[in-house]
């Protein structure tokens, strides 16, 4: 089997498995909140790239030790972190509950010199800021769900046989590829879902739309910890 053959099956089956349900709701916990539309589009298109980024890297990171050292992560690890994941999902949903019916989680955006605005999650009076989390935390959270894959990363072995035979940089080559594939099937999901809640009937759905995300994200998890 050629090595383009193999790239586009890597890049194919990164795409697909970046679509997994428990990814994409918790990008979706993770970026409904209010603001204009114009923001809250931004919002979701940067949170589903940082959390494809964070998923990505880490299991770019997990098959290039697996490839490079013959390094396997134990199965109770991987149970461990589906239930982990699951957990988490219950927590974002749980809090985006409580933000709805409190007020005193919310989401807002600084701007932060050159480098463009930055959104934070805020605990607290609106006119209080008691504690947040940067940035950063859809991009540690995709990582986090990440670890669960890690032991089935080896999506590529449906080409055992012809890895084989591959030198370690086109080993490498295809782990980049199946990492693309997530970016682009993340990000499209950002793109999409940005403009779904840019639609006049969520609009004027409001806290019914983030009500609903919340109680579906609770259920998945549960779901994901109870499978």
């Amino acid at each position: 089997m050629s090595f383009f053959v193999l790239a586009g099956s890597a890049l194919s089956l990164g795409f697909l498995h970046g679509l997994g349900a428990d990814h994409l709701m918790a990008i979706a916990a993770l970026a409904i909140s209010g603001g204009t539309v114009a923001r809250r589009q931004g919002r979701v298109l940067s949170t589903a790239v940082r959390f494809a980024a964070g998923h990505a890297i880490l299991l770019g990171a997990g098959a290039t030790l697996a490839v490079t050292f013959g390094w396997v992560l134990p199965a109770a690890v991987e149970s461990g972190a589906e239930v982990l994941g699951g957990a988490l999902l219950v927590i974002l949903g749980a809090l985006g509950l409580w933000s709805l019916w409190s007020g005193r989680a919310y989401g807002h955006v600084h701007p932060v010199g050159e480098a463009g605005p930055r959104w934070h999650v805020h605990i607290g009076g609106r006119d209080r800021h008691l504690a947040h989390e940067s940035s950063h935390l859809p991009t540690l959270m995709g990582a986090v769900f990440a670890v669960s894959s890690l032991r089935m990363l080896m999506l590529l072995t449906p080409f055992e046989s012809d890895l084989g035979g591959l030198a370690l940089p086109a080993l490498l080559a295809l782990i980049a590829f199946f990492g693309a594939g997530i970016l682009i099937s993340m990000s499209l999901f950002g793109v999409v879902l940005a403009r779904v809640l840019a639609l006049g009937t969520i609009e004027r759905l409001g806290h019914v739309a983030g009500a609903v995300v919340a109680l579906a994200s609770i259920l998945l998890g549960v779901y994901w910890m109870l499978a």
